[in-house]
């Protein structure tokens, strides 16, 4: 199927900027899209007045919905692929080709625009939500960009057919880029030239303190996602028979780290697995291993004994230990809930937690040694 591309421009109460970014497209020879997100400017005449197609409604839903609407006109008029220019004028209808390059290159990749961060007339805040953003989108798909923010993109329809998104303002643009991840499109950076006028002409509907929030929950929520289903699912997928006696081979039984040193790196990986620091435990892991000299490798892979399907086990065993050391019931009065009692509970559970932790480490270090002396030849 032949790739077919529009560019599509989302705007609101841009009416000062609109008129010169449409024609700059059209100029290009690119066939575009205006979608009015509920201007109560000039701003959808203006665009009219350099004939372009225009989307419009009332009242103002927001730029994630804009773009949105853009992706259903794009695929009722067939196109494959949806470029998103931001009406201040910021972008450069020059760079399309590069886009365009890379459609016909990777038509499945969803390509970014990356600004030049370190250029002297970048708002010293879009520097910050930038890096902010990058590393967000790191921890929920452990992938790595140099911008995440621009709004110059690229979209494979295809690849995004059928995918839910909650966000319809800023917080969208976020979100889709890391279900796109998830979903296994490849998401990438390209190099853009980008404008911004001085302070003081320079016009943006992003309200820090709303929008910031709005993004902020949806960060929030997207890294339980990934914790608890991404990446689970992603280690799962990877346990192919080839995998994993690739790995066996390079970490264990062929690696030039001795017994002691392989049952160390598990056990160490097992006790941060199961130890009371929820969502630090593989940095934790990491770190000790890197200090301790061990292998980072098994000891991280080993500290996510703590998967979903793993951690009512481990809960019930640390609260039982628990017990066992206080000398208290392991079961819990739900008849009897006050903060005294929660408080004794938690108690419990972590310092349960803590020597459950080190004897399964112990326990683990001893079989893996026992096994591995059996097994392997000594180092």
């Amino acid at each position: 199927m032949e790739n077919k591309l529009l560019v599509a421009i989302p705007v609101y109460n841009n009416q000062a900027t609109v008129a010169r970014v449409v024609s700059n497209v059209k100029a290009c020879g690119f066939p575009l899209v205006v979608v009015d997100d509920g201007s109560t400017d000039r701003t959808l005449s203006e665009a009219q007045g350099q004939k372009a197609v225009c989307l419009s409604y009332k009242p103002n839903r927001g730029k994630g919905y804009a773009i949105r609407q853009a992706f259903a006109y794009a695929a009722k008029e067939g196109c494959t692929h949806v470029l998103t220019m931001d009406a201040d004028g910021q972008h450069y209808a020059s760079d399309i080709p590069a886009f365009v390059r890379e459609m016909q290159e990777n038509p499945e990749a969803l390509v970014i625009g990356a600004r030049n961060l370190q250029a002297g007339n970048m708002p010293g805040k879009n520097t910050f939500a930038n890096r902010f953003s990058n590393f967000w989108y790191r921890l929920e798909t452990g992938k790595k960009l140099s911008d995440t923010q621009s709004g110059f993109r690229l979209y494979p329809l295809r690849g995004l057919e059928g995918m839910r998104f909650f966000s319809k303002r800023y917080a969208f643009e976020t979100e889709i880029i890391v279900k796109a991840s998830w979903r296994g499109i490849p998401v990438k950076n390209i190099p853009i030239e980008v404008y911004y006028p001085p302070k003081g002409e320079w016009v943006s509907h992003f309200k820090p303190f709303r929008d910031f929030a709005r993004i902020g929950f949806l960060n929030a929520w997207l890294v339980i996602v990934a914790l608890l289903l991404y990446y689970p699912w992603r280690f799962l997928r990877a346990l192919t028979r080839e995998n994993i006696k690739r790995f066996v081979r390079e970490n264990i039984t062929r690696t030039e780290d001795s017994n002691h040193k392989v049952a160390a790196s598990v056990g160490l990986g097992v006790f941060f697995g199961i130890v009371p620091i929820w969502g630090y435990q593989m940095i934790a892991a990491g770190l000790t291993a890197h200090f301790l000299k061990l292998n980072k490798v098994l000891t991280i892979l080993s500290s996510n004994i703590s998967i979903p399907p793993m951690i009512p086990f481990i809960l019930y065993g640390s609260f039982c230990t628990g017990a066992w050391i206080l000398g208290r019931d392991a079961r819990l009065d739900f008849q009897a809930i006050s903060f005294e009692n929660v408080y004794k509970d938690l108690i419990q559970y972590v310092l349960g937690a803590i020597v459950f932790a080190v004897a399964c480490g112990i326990a683990v270090y001893g079989l893996m040694y026992v096994v591995l002396s059996a097994c392997r030849r000594k180092v």
